[in-house]
């Protein structure tokens, strides 16, 4: 049976994220349904290359999948056929049948959005904030964040994970005509962590913290240290890299 890659993208303003959870609607769920469907109603099971919360966008998200008797064409026009407005098939590709969407991913990027004029086409893609901020001060508070470091400050608490080190390898914040955009690459993240460093990077930018002070939040790894998370509604995760394709 051949395997899939699926490149797709979402606007996750009204799902409970990607993953599949009890008596809420997700990413993965509306997926699945779908898949299973064009499958003669067998189970299709989804493996993606990582989380994204409540309300969290993605422009490239990966998937595979295990399906026979299909064509890639073919499945990517029935699955847009298939899918609400809200979740878009961009591309779908065979790879060898050990390539895995998750522990294949190299790199993966996330970008922030603030908006600083009121805009109603960015509502619920967007944080709209107005106070003005100093980037100079969040740029050198972002530059503290790279390398490989111990993030559990910025985790959710109780998460399920063996591990809080992540590498990271660029976070930038940049302004233009009024949006203020933050992008971020690592290796890995962790659950809320790029919401946790926005609103920790957001207090340096308005005079709350200074941006050395991201140090001490960082080598403290306790969530309790660092500041309250931004909103959903203005992450996308953005790229996902592979080596292979």
């Amino acid at each position: 049976m051949p395997r899939y890659f699926f490149h797709i993208a979402y606007n996750g303003t009204c799902y409970h994220g990607w993953q599949i959870q009890p008596d809420a609607r997700s990413v993965q769920g509306e997926i699945t349904s779908a898949l299973t469907k064009l499958n003669g109603n067998d189970l299709v099971e989804l493996v993606g290359c990582g989380r994204t919360d409540t309300g969290v966008h993605a422009a490239k998200y990966f998937f595979h999948a295990d399906i026979d008797n299909i064509s890639p064409e073919e499945l990517k026009y029935k699955l847009n056929k298939m899918l609400p407005e809200s979740i878009s098939v961009k591309d779908v590709f065979i790879v060898p049948e050990n390539s895995h969407a998750r522990f294949d991913a190299r790199w993966r990027t996330y970008r922030y959005f603030i908006h600083q004029k009121k805009d109603p086409f960015k509502e619920n893609m967007s944080w709209y904030f107005t106070p003005e901020l100093d980037l100079t001060e969040m740029n050198l508070a972002a530059n503290h964040l790279i390398g490989i470091q111990d993030f559990a400050s910025f985790a959710r608490l109780n998460s399920d994970v063996k591990t809080t080190m992540c590498e990271v390898k660029k976070a930038v914040w940049s302004q233009s005509d009024g949006q203020v955009l933050f992008e971020i690459t690592a290796n890995r993240f962790l659950r809320n962590m790029v919401r946790a460093i926005v609103g920790t990077c957001v207090d340096v930018g308005l005079k709350k913290l200074r941006s050395e002070e991201i140090v001490a939040i960082i080598q403290a790894k306790d969530r309790q240290e660092a500041s309250v998370s931004a909103p959903a509604c203005g992450l996308y995760l953005w790229d996902v890299e592979y080596d292979a394709y």
